[in-house]
């Protein structure tokens, strides 16, 4: 009788037992899971709400540029002026480059503004592949994106070698031709220990950091690839810092580098949001953090400055991190993104002044629409950001205002491009019924089927009629600042569009498409 009721007692103690260990096995696996997150607690978002067809159609027209531009041996083409070209491109340094995309209207692959084409569009994917899902748009937008990661992986030939550049711009703008017909050599420009280049390897680990995060879940394989270049790239530029535009003088013509500080930032933060290791975000936040973030200062955001787009990223932490809300180097990225987005508010105090008649954020004769669209991007996100949290204002010298007037400052930029201006015309080649008809762009202004060579193809440059071929989805450099523009192929300044433009208007209208606005966690 007494050996049975201690069974009974120590059976009673076992499941007591049982229980308390399922208890705390439940409680370490919430710490462990909490301590690992890579990323932020972002809510994920519900459904997409209704489609705004404006922008959805206009986004659709927009990622064609990507298959426009794209060079090497073309899968499932459908541009249909266009074909295979740049096939030998790194044969002499038997790498296979031929993939990557052409710059703008020529035929350059500029390494600088191509790694942050890919990095913005890796964030606009990231951000708002939900409301690219319910247009059909994700599968092309990571489809482009690959095609140029692809082409970094191959340029990054070892751990201290960055090949940037592909074809000589001298003997690339000496010729008229089609991509297709190319006969011009086309060399190799490469960063490495002796001639170094801290602002292009590290724009290209920020884009190989942000894409494999893309590509985490659909191809773990290859988004590891990606991250694994990303470090042994951010380490390469950090410990062998020089601007890529004093080591080699000759870029210095095309994409010259005013600095690489916020590149360095920029990376280390797309690598934070990578791999979650907390010695990136030290990097941001601590010594290069005050060295290079230059906090309280807003500026614009384009292929050469990443500092408002580093402010608004870092804010994402603020708004949804549970252990980095508090970081003192971050509040102060947050603060300068506060900063921007009040100088972007059109009735606020610090309101920027840099602005046409019609209301369009203007900085720049060259490629005018590069800096309210890339603006017009931060204002989405942060709004967004801002809805997703539930933050309900932002404080502008004492006046108070709501996401709404961010969306509203955005949405006035994306229709201003889209064909609300006083010249009642899209900036967006193929969207509404007038836009551009004489884009400065060597294979829309050469009909297919013509037999052309480097110099006898500038006939087709002066020629009269419109370009025979549709650059679809090209954004052209934009108005001037009395808002007039002038369509004709020889005007470069205005007519000329750029992939990285692409990167961005696609991130823009990708943010407009839904009623319903939310950013999706990056995990």
């Amino acid at each position: 009788m007494g050996e049975k009721t201690r069974s009974r007692g120590c059976f009673g103690w076992f499941i007591v037992a049982v229980v308390l260990a399922l208890v705390v096995v439940a409680v370490v696996y919430t710490v462990i899971k909490k301590t690992h997150k890579s990323d932020e607690a972002s809510p994920a978002p519900g459904p997409p709400g209704a489609v705004e067809k404006k922008y959805a159609d206009a986004l659709k027209v927009a990622m064609q540029f990507f298959d426009v531009q794209k060079s090497g041996k073309l899968e499932d083409n459908k541009i249909s002026w266009r074909g295979d070209s740049a096939l030998q491109d790194g044969s002499e340094a038997k790498l296979d480059l031929s993939k990557g995309m052409y710059d703008a209207g020529d035929h350059m692959k500029f390494g600088f503004p191509m790694a942050f084409t890919a990095t913005v569009l890796s964030w606009a994917i990231l951000e708002y592949g939900y409301q690219m899902n319910a247009v059909n748009q994700l599968e092309p937008a990571q489809d482009s994106l690959k095609w140029i990661t692809d082409y970094l992986i191959n340029a990054h030939a070892e751990d201290n070698v960055l090949y940037i550049q592909v074809g000589d711009p001298k003997t690339d703008h000496g010729c008229w031709d089609r991509p297709e017909d190319m006969t011009e050599k086309r060399p190799l420009t490469q960063v490495n220990i002796s001639s170094p280049g801290t602002d292009v390897a590290a724009e290209t680990a920020a884009a190989m950091a942000s894409a494999s995060l893309v590509f985490k879940k659909s191809d773990p394989t290859y988004s590891s690839t990606l991250l694994e270049h990303a470090e042994q790239l951010f380490s390469f530029a950090d410990k062998h810092r020089g601007s890529y535009s004093k080591s080699i003088p000759q870029v210095q013509t095309y994409y010259n580098s005013t600095g690489y500080g916020d590149e360095l930032l920029w990376a280390a933060s797309w690598l934070y949001h990578a791999t979650g290791d907390q010695s990136y975000l030290q990097y941001v936040t601590g010594q290069n953090g005050k060295i290079f973030a230059n906090w309280g200062s807003p500026t614009w955001f384009s292929w050469d400055n990443k500092l408002a787009g580093t402010q608004v990223l870092l804010s994402r932490l603020t708004f949804f991190g549970e252990k980095e809300s508090s970081n003192s180097g971050l509040q102060m990225y947050r603060k300068t993104a506060e900063a921007v987005m009040c100088g972007l508010i059109p009735d606020s105090p610090s309101a920027t002044t840099s602005r046409t008649d019609s209301g369009l954020i203007w900085v720049s004769e060259w490629n005018a629409l590069q800096h309210p669209v890339a603006s017009a991007f931060l204002a989405t996100l942060y709004s967004d950001y801002m809805l997703t949290s539930k933050t309900t204002n932002l404080s502008c010298n004492g006046e108070s205002y709501k996401p709404a007037d961010l969306r509203t400052l955005a949405k006035s930029q994306a229709d201003y491009v889209l064909g609300n201006n006083p010249l009642k015309m899209s900036f967006l080649v193929g969207y509404g019924d007038k836009y551009p008809q004489y884009v400065h762009h060597r294979g829309a202004s050469i009909p297919a089927d013509a037999t052309t060579g480097c110099k006898d193809g500038w006939k087709w440059l002066d020629l009269e009629e419109p370009n025979p071929n549709v650059a679809v989805g090209a954004l052209v450099g934009g108005p001037f600042l009395n808002e007039t523009y002038v369509d004709s192929r020889n005007n470069s300044m205005q007519g000329e569009p750029s992939t990285y433009n692409s990167g961005l208007i696609v991130g823009l209208l990708s943010s407009l498409i839904t009623t319903s606005p939310a950013v999706q966690s990056f995990t």
